[in-house]
């Protein structure tokens, strides 16, 4: 039966499946130029909207307002007002449709609509291209056409927001997938080769090979999962084994969805190509496995996570922080992320890891010498940093206080409080040489 499961999927999944022939028809029809640019935009806007309306239904309209309010936004708002009013607007809408999902949770007692969640999952991807697109706008990145509104018909103000509602709401990034710029979009729709990745279907097929053997995986850690104790049941250190596996579930799921999600970019031909150029509006996939399971600092690890989004927060917060820069984009993470308690405890003691783990490396790179030493660090290290993160996955992925506190009075707890130990005596030791 657990394996008949690879086959259904998330509810998230399926709808990217599905989305998958319209992908390659636009692509091929742009290869083709089968067809203008205004009907490209009008294709990829469509294809949003039948899919929300196929994906959440009746809670679609908790996506399409505010992307029909941000293009207005977008399109008669100057360069200086434009950031911030459209983030003042997107966060405070995401934000009460977020404390929807509080009342049914935690007042009402009730799971959420599945349609609901998928709907809130969207809102958050649309806060991110309303706001990317806002600051481009703002700092010159983007220019708009704006001009006397007596002097242009309706047709003519709707044609100039149409490639923002397209953007807004294109389908192959609606449920998923990294971040991708206007400029990109924009030279990708209207035929830019330099730009834009052609279709391989090598690529394809190999990422298809690579989401069955997560989903392989998953089933087999599954299997373990369920065969273990809960935190709630395990005794002693054999709490450590049982985070350890369940966050490992959680990770699996999320490769397994952003490589899904990148595959749908690619077919419809907003993925990576092999003649961009790295920078910030190049195509940055969200996966960097490898990286990911290897590496051992957290301060890597949280720039490899979810690569977009890091990208896009750095951007939006951390560059235009004066005083505690990193805590202050952690703390809009937990905000953006829907302010549920798991959530800002997690995101908080993230923050304080990637702070001591500057520190502790920075000094653990003077000290040690001998290639010996530095071998017996890394693994220690290694080890280290994949508990703490399973801590800080397991935190942030509680629903309830409950969950939160069964984590937080585990032996798991050991794992940060070493590092936050560390940071404090380093933190104390460098203000004494300084």
């Amino acid at each position: 039966m657990d394996w008949l499961q690879l086959f259904f999927l998330h509810p998230v999944s399926l709808y990217q499946g599905a989305a998958f022939p319209f992908a390659l028809l636009f692509n091929y029809l742009c290869v083709t130029d089968s067809f203008s640019t205004r009907a490209r935009y009008l294709f990829l806007l469509a294809g949003g909207g039948a899919l929300a309306l196929a994906a959440m239904g009746s809670y679609a309209a908790l996506v399409l307002v505010p992307a029909l309010c941000a293009a207005g936004l977008l399109s008669s708002l100057g360069p200086r007002e434009v950031h911030r009013w459209t983030f003042f607007f997107q966060m405070c809408w995401q934000t009460l449709c977020h404390l929807g999902l509080h009342y049914t949770e935690y007042y009402l007692q009730e799971p959420p609509s599945t349609r609901f969640c998928i709907a809130l999952s969207s809102l958050m991807l649309l806060t991110q291209r309303i706001t990317s697109l806002s600051l481009d706008i703002c700092e010159g990145k983007v220019e708009t056409v704006r001009g006397s509104r007596s002097r242009r018909s309706w047709s003519e103000q709707l044609c100039e927001a149409l490639p923002y509602f397209s953007y807004l709401l294109f389908f192959p990034a609606l449920l998923g997938g990294s971040l991708c710029s206007f400029q990109r979009f924009q030279a990708c729709v209207q035929g830019s080769s330099s730009s834009c990745s052609g279709l391989s279907l090598w690529t394809l097929a190999w990422r298809g090979v690579q989401i069955l053997g997560l989903e392989c995986l998953k089933v087999a850690l599954r299997g373990l999962v369920n065969a273990g104790a809960g935190l709630a049941d395990c005794q002693r250190f054999q709490c450590i084994y049982v985070m350890w596996s369940t966050a490992g579930l959680f990770k699996l799921t999320y490769y397994s969805h952003w490589i899904l999600d990148d595959s749908l970019l690619h077919a419809a031909g907003f993925g990576s190509s092999p003649s961009q150029s790295p920078g910030e509006q190049g195509y940055i996939p969200d996966a960097d496995i490898w990286t990911l399971e290897t590496t051992h600092r957290i301060a890597l690890f949280t720039r490899k996570w979810n690569q977009s989004t890091a990208r896009w927060l750095r951007r939006l917060v951390f560059q235009h922080s004066r005083e505690w820069p990193l805590l202050q984009t952690f703390a809009f993470s937990a905000w953006w992320h829907g302010l549920h308690p798991g959530q800002v405890f997690g995101f908080l003691c993230w923050a304080m890891m990637v702070e001591a783990d500057y520190l502790i490396h920075t000094f653990a790179n003077v000290f040690i010498r001998s290639w010996p030493l530095k071998l017996l660090y890394r693994t220690l290290t290694w080890a280290h940093t994949q508990l703490i993160i399973a801590y800080v996955m397991l935190a942030v992925e509680a629903r309830s206080l409950s969950s939160l506190w069964l984590l937080c009075n585990s032996y798991n707890s050991i794992f940060p409080m070493v590092y936050c130990i560390l940071f404090f005596l380093l933190v104390k030791r460098k203000y004494k040489l300084n």
